[in-house]
């Protein structure tokens, strides 16, 4: 007698309406009538926008109702409520393609955590407007794209950059240290879906050197940004942001050490969040369920 211990298909159910009573209710009625196990509930309620945000992590427990039927049947309850939703499985990889310049070590590291089992996605591409880390991403055999950037060409690349987002189903546009401007069009056509690491703790030291003002002013703590690219620059919501502490002895270079392993941790950490489908926008702000 073979005995299997295959773990049941799990997904993930994220929802944002109007708040209004009833809506838990409705949810979990809907997931139990159909055999789904609720393993992971979180909710919360924006009394400031009045929106209602919830995720819940399930798997098909009894019964032979598939995820396709979910999401058909849900469309219902979703009607009901007016929520903006998705049903998604958890075992399928997010394709994600990461756009970078020359600096390396935030790329190192997500290949690093890739490799590891520690970020769900399929790489779809490195696209970069130099050519200095080819060798890397070659050497782990991920296709890479190389697109220079004028400003007579910019719109022109970044239309090369769109199509490669499509032919690929790419999800999600990760910029890890990619040291270009984008264009206030590509900043509307990827809302939502680009996550950008900014060198510093923002709100603060905008702008070129941000560890040599830090330094400057003698801070204490030196931290790094990921967060949601818009069309106003380092002002997107945020999803995510690290801090180590810092004092009088540390020179810039030293500051600038520290604040690679900053970069690095939080946006892993952001596209980790991301991937898991634990970020709602709010506005200009995130609710994030850990």
């Amino acid at each position: 007698m073979t005995v299997t211990n295959s773990k049941p298909q799990e997904f993930v159910l994220k929802t944002t309406c109007e708040a209004s009573s009833g809506i838990v209710a409705a949810v979990t009625s809907f997931l139990a009538e159909r055999g789904c196990y609720i393993s992971e509930l979180s909710q919360f309620d924006d009394h400031d926008t009045g929106r209602f945000f919830m995720r819940a992590v399930c798997h098909i427990e009894a019964g032979d109702c598939t995820q396709d039927e979910l999401r058909e049947q849900f469309e219902e309850v979703a009607e009901r409520f007016g929520m903006t939703w998705e049903l998604a499985d958890s075992a399928r990889p997010m394709k994600v393609l990461i756009m970078v310049s020359k600096f390396d070590h935030c790329l190192d590291d997500l290949l690093y955590r890739h490799h590891k089992g520690e970020l769900n996605m399929e790489i779809t591409a490195i696209v970069s407007n130099h050519l200095d880390l080819r060798p890397m991403a070659e050497r782990q055999g991920i296709r890479f794209v190389y697109l220079p950037v004028t400003k007579e060409n910019k719109r022109e690349q970044e239309l090369a950059l769109m199509e490669i987002v499509e032919e690929t189903g790419t999800e999600l546009v990760v910029l890890a240290r990619y040291m270009q401007i984008l264009s206030d069009n590509l900043c509307a056509e990827l809302n939502g879906r680009a996550i950008n690491i900014h060198h510093s703790f923002l709100p603060g030291f905008k702008g070129a050197k941000p560890y040599h003002q830090a330094h400057e002013r003698g801070v204490k703590l030196i931290g790094a940004t990921a967060h949601y690219v818009t069309a106003d620059l380092d002002e997107g919501p945020i999803i995510e942001q690290s801090v180590q502490p810092v004092d009088h002895t540390f020179r810039p270079d030293a500051l600038v050490a520290v604040g690679r392993d900053t970069e690095t941790v939080a946006l892993a950490r952001a596209l980790k969040l991301h991937i898991e489908k634990r970020v709602f926008l709010d506005g200009n702000k995130t609710v994030i369920f850990r």
